[in-house]
C-alpha cells in the first residue's frame, strides 16, 4: 500500500506508550518505513508518591525530545499519552483498545470508581504471573500466559494501585479534537459496545498491537500521516 510522502520529506518521530504494566516491547514487531518515520518507545516511570495523573503526564514528556510528532499509547497508555498531549505539539494523537472519555469506559470500572470499590483490586496478583504459566492448562492458556510473562513486567504494586486507580477515575468528559482511535470489535477489556467514531479491527482483541501486528505494519503510516485507513 503507498504512503504519502512527508511535506520537505521531513521525518515524522514516532512515540509509543505501552499499556498498563506492560514493557515497549508489545511493539517490537510493529514496522513503519525508516524513510519517513523515527520510532521511539516510552517506558512506565514508578509514580511517585500521591503523584497526579497530571503531573505524571508532566513527567513523561521530559522524555520527549522533538516537536510535531506522533504520540500513541496503547489501553491506559492511551489515557497517558492523551494528558501528555495536552502540553505538547502534536502532529497526530492515536490511541489504540483505550478510550477517549469517562463515558466509554465500561460500566463495571464506572461503578468501582463510584463506589470506591479500587481498593479491593488484588493488584498483588500480578507478581505471579509465572505461577500462572506453571498452571495453565490447553494450548491458548499456555500462549497467554506466556505473552503475559513476556510483556507484563512492571509488577510494582504501588505503580498498579495507581494506574488502576488514575484509570477507573479518569475525568474526561469530551473526546480531544482530532484524535484518532482504533479498536478492535473484540476487545473485552474495553468493550466495543461503549466505543464511539473509531478506526475498527475486525475481530482485533485488547492485544491486538501483538497478535495482529501486520494490520498495523499495512496501516498505521498512512493513519499516522492521514489521521485516515486508508486501503
Amino acid at each position: 500500500m503507498p504512503v504519502k510522502k512527508l511535506i520537505n520529506n521531513e521525518i515524522v518521530h514516532v512515540y509509543f506508550m505501552p499499556g498498563m504494566a506492560a514493557n515497549p516491547s508489545i511493539f517490537e514487531y510493529l514496522k513503519l518505513p525508516e524513510e519517513q518515520f523515527q520510532v521511539h518507545w516510552l517506558e512506565w516511570q514508578i509514580p511517585e508518591a500521591n503523584e497526579t495523573l497530571k503531573d505524571y503526564a508532566i513527567r513523561m514528556n521530559s522524555f520527549i525530545e522533538h516537536d510535531n510528532i506522533a504520540l500513541i499509547g496503547v489501553s491506559f497508555g492511551g489515557i497517558v499519552v492523551q494528558e501528555m498531549s495536552k502540553y505538547l505539539k502534536i502532529k497526530r494523537l492515536i490511541i489504540i483498545s483505550s478510550v477517549k472519555c469517562r463515558d466509554e469506559l465500561p460500566r463495571r470500572m464506572r461503578y468501582a470508581s463510584n463506589k470506591g470499590l479500587v481498593k479491593f483490586i488484588p493488584t498483588s496478583l500480578l507478581n505471579h504471573i509465572e505461577k500462572f504459566e506453571k498452571f495453565a492448562f490447553g494450548d491458548f492458556l499456555k500462549k497467554r500466559a506466556e505473552l503475559y510473562k513476556k510483556y507484563l513486567s512492571i509488577r510494582d504494586v504501588n505503580y498498579v494501585d495507581w494506574a488502576i486507580k488514575n484509570m477507573i477515575n479518569w475525568e474526561c468528559k469530551r473526546p480531544i479534537p482530532g484524535i484518532v482511535h482504533i479498536h478492535g470489535d473484540a476487545d473485552i477489556v474495553f468493550p466495543y459496545k461503549y466505543i464511539n467514531g473509531c478506526i475498527t479491527v475486525k475481530g482485533g482483541t485488547h492485544i491486538m498491537v501483538v497478535n495482529r501486528f501486520r494490520w498495523f505494519n499495512k496501516y498505521l503510516p498512512s493513519i499516522i500521516l492521514t489521521g485516515k485507513k486508508e486501503e
